[in-house]
């Protein structure tokens, strides 16, 4: 995948997130990273379309974004789905996910994260 031109303060932003993430998201990431979910490779504080993703995917151009309470707001909701638009109109799909699913349901986010690229889970 073609490496873009990356804005040197949103890498440097991206860099200082990997540093303090939300318990759901070092939970996910402690599910996920080492390819630990299925040899699946995810990159955390992902920098994409001039936004940071929380995780992406990028050999299956899957993003999975851990949101919390406050994506709940109106205006979080409308930024939210520009965002995803434009990752969208890119090929990236979008996963989004609570926090409280991230910690009490991690199970079954991995499930759905391997149905959405289109792979069987383990039964």
């Amino acid at each position: 995948m073609p490496h873009h031109s990356v804005p040197h303060a949103n890498r440097r932003h991206a860099r200082r997130m990997r540093k303090v993430m939300t318990d759901a998201e070092l939970k996910f990431w402690n599910a996920v990273r080492a390819h630990r979910l299925m040899g699946l490779s995810f990159r955390r504080q992902l920098p994409i379309a001039g936004y940071i993703v929380d995780f992406a995917c990028p050999e299956h151009k899957l993003i999975v974004e851990i949101d919390g309470n406050t994506h709940s707001h109106d205006h979080a909701i409308l930024r939210d789905a520009a965002r995803d638009e434009r990752f969208s109109a890119l090929g990236w799909r979008v996963i989004r996910v609570t926090n409280d699913e991230a910690i009490r349901h991690l199970d079954e986010v991995c499930s759905h994260i391997v149905r959405a690229i289109g792979w069987e889970t383990p039964d």
